[in-house]
């Protein structure tokens, strides 16, 4: 239940259009459900604009399923990252609805009216090789509301392909950057662009890279101003502070 949902139904009960055993009934789950294995947080879009994700990872094909189980009553958006097939499997027999790009390991269903920003977010990223990040980052900017465009294999080896692109990407109103390797796109482009950019160091990259601490520590010591940085392979994150730039 987000601030809007709140508002409609005090204005509901104000009205008499809704019954206070209506209204009970709708309130009762806040500001959290037990489920026994895991808190489902109802609060949470009430207070920060987004509903809970899922974080698959560790958990079990029946808790994934559960939670959503619980989550559908909701009537909101769905996401579910770090998803396995199976995992897609089990949801999809529970709701027809449920989408799950491979690439991304991430589970969306979208239950609300689809309306994305005027403004968009890019995503722009060095290698082929990011793309399970960007894919991440994708499903999750769009689950959200955002419209996204992506830029991708124009790392900068060639960086002639990057500068070709620089009028698309100066157009967004904020720029999520995923690199593994060395991890430079983030510095190069905070160089060239007048927007805030969100950094995605991915784990891509041979022995010296060590699972993408490489590119973690060249973005963080970027000499380019108005480069964050987020954890290593977090689309997740990136997208998520991304939308909440794209928004304000």
């Amino acid at each position: 239940m987000n601030s809007e949902d709140m508002k409609k139904l005090l204005e509901g009960v104000k009205s008499g259009e809704v019954g206070i055993d209506k209204a009970l009934k709708k309130l009762k789950d806040l500001p959290f459900r037990e489920l026994g294995f895991a808190t489902i947080d109802n609060h949470r879009e009430l207070r920060v604009g987004h509903p809970e994700v899922i974080y698959c990872e560790g958990k079990t094909v029946e808790q994934v399923k559960g939670i959503v189980e619980f989550m559908l009553t909701k009537e909101k958006n769905i996401i579910a990252t770090r998803a396995n097939k199976e995992m897609y499997r089990a949801v999809k027999s529970i709701c027809e609805d449920a989408n799950y790009n491979e690439l991304g390991r991430i589970i969306t269903i979208k239950k609300e009216k689809e309306k994305y920003t005027e403004s968009y977010i890019a995503i722009v990223s060095a290698g082929t090789s990011d793309l399970p990040v960007v894919e991440e980052a994708y499903e999750t900017a769009r689950a959200m509301g955002n419209k996204v465009i992506k830029i991708v294999d124009v790392g900068v080896a060639g960086i002639h392909r990057l500068l070709a692109k620089l009028d698309l990407i100066r157009g967004a109103k904020v720029i999520i950057v995923v690199a593994g390797m060395e991890g430079a796109l983030a510095s190069v482009l905070g160089g060239l662009v007048d927007k805030p950019i969100i950094a995605v160091p991915t784990s891509v990259g041979y022995g010296a890279n060590f699972g993408g601490l490489s590119s973690l520590l060249t973005m963080l010591n970027s000499c380019a101003s108005g480069v964050s940085v987020v954890n290593i392979d977090n689309g997740f994150g990136a997208a998520y502070s991304a939308s909440i730039i794209n928004k304000l």
